[in-house]
């Protein structure tokens, strides 16, 4: 049994109370489903910028009667002190994912990044600090490793943001540490690299690749390549980034106030990616002749992307369950069945 599966079967017999912010997005709503699938107790904050009730309403349809009774739902805004207070007593584990995602959204408008992901940020620090929660575990990004050019990343060595979103990310982890030797409060950050899943919106200037081109191949839709194609990521499925979480919030003291990376170790360009969605959407009876149509590269997109991630193995005992390929054909039932 691998200590993750440990770590579930434990928690089934003991329950805490969890907070996920962000709980109506796409990372927050597959926490609060598999925290309420282990029978937790779940306080959710949201305030719908970029979740959605669709999202809890499917959650709610996934778990029992009795499992959903221990949700609880508050709409408010991390950038106001008093919800982050409300929303952190009682609360022994905060999984801290509200945030405005996205590069390009942060380089056309940085003031409103910031707001979201440092004030937002510093916001639910000062309100964990207070409710003296374990272990506050936040969703920190790849983004930081900026230019550093070299593969695979390794934690200790990043180099120059290249957003303002990264720099935000930045930020998270200096606060993190900060208030560890200040309050001694245990925080973990999770640098996530390319999450995909059910769940993960399609629509907007913003939308993830993945989801994206999903969408735009299902409506026959022409499908837009930033550069030759080559750019490579570190494709991570939902359910890894969910067990890293919750491995996270469990940890040893050997393993808080830390920065893992959260993915899978692989690398797959763009041009490889396309065809893998292809051939998945054939598999469900989407059958896709156009090619895609290549145009500039993106400004702030790095390169390439591809994590170690020995260090959250190793004090984690992360083991990442779905490689791309798999979680691709678990991924596109659901966004088939949506679209």
């Amino acid at each position: 049994m691998s200590h993750y599966h440990q770590i579930q079967a434990q928690l089934k017999n003991t329950q805490y109370t969890w907070l996920v912010t962000g709980c109506a997005g796409f990372i927050g709503s597959n926490l609060l489903e598999a925290l309420l699938l282990l029978n937790q107790r779940v306080v959710g904050l949201d305030n719908f910028s970029t979740g959605y009730q669709k999202n809890l309403d499917e959650v709610q349809e996934t778990v029992s009667s009795e499992q959903w009774l221990n949700f609880k739902f508050i709409k408010g805004d991390i950038c106001q002190l008093e919800d982050c207070q409300q929303a952190t007593q009682g609360v022994d584990y905060i999984l801290h994912q509200a945030a405005l995602g996205s590069v390009p959204r942060s380089i056309a408008d940085p003031i409103t990044t910031n707001a979201s992901n440092i004030t937002g940020f510093l916001n639910m620090l000062v309100a964990a600090k207070e409710a003296n929660v374990k272990t506050f575990v936040y969703a920190a990004s790849s983004s930081t490793y900026g230019d550093h050019p070299a593969l695979p990343k390794l934690e200790d060595n990043i180099g120059n943001p290249l957003s303002p979103y990264a720099v935000t990310k930045y930020v998270n982890e200096l606060y993190a540490s900060v208030f560890k030797r200040t309050y001694d409060l245990d925080c973990i950050g999770l640098r996530y690299f390319n999450v995909f899943g059910k769940r993960q919106d399609p629509e907007g200037a913003y939308a993830a690749v993945i989801p994206k081109w999903t969408a735009s191949m299902y409506n026959q839709e022409d499908v837009f390549v930033n550069g030759d194609g080559e750019t490579s990521r570190d494709f991570c499925f939902i359910e890894n980034a969910v067990q890293a979480n919750i491995l996270a919030a469990m940890a040893n003291d050997k393993g808080k106030n830390q920065v893992y990376n959260v993915a899978v170790g692989d690398r797959t360009t763009l041009n490889i990616l396309f065809d893998s969605l292809k051939v998945a959407l054939a598999e469900n009876g989407v059958i896709v002749d156009k090619p895609p149509v290549y145009r500039d590269f993106r400004a702030g997109d790095v390169r390439h992307s591809q994590a170690d991630i020995s260090k959250a193995n190793t004090l984690l005992g992360y083991e990442p369950e779905y490689r791309i390929q798999q979680g691709i054909t678990k991924a596109m039932k659901w966004y088939v069945s949506h679209l």
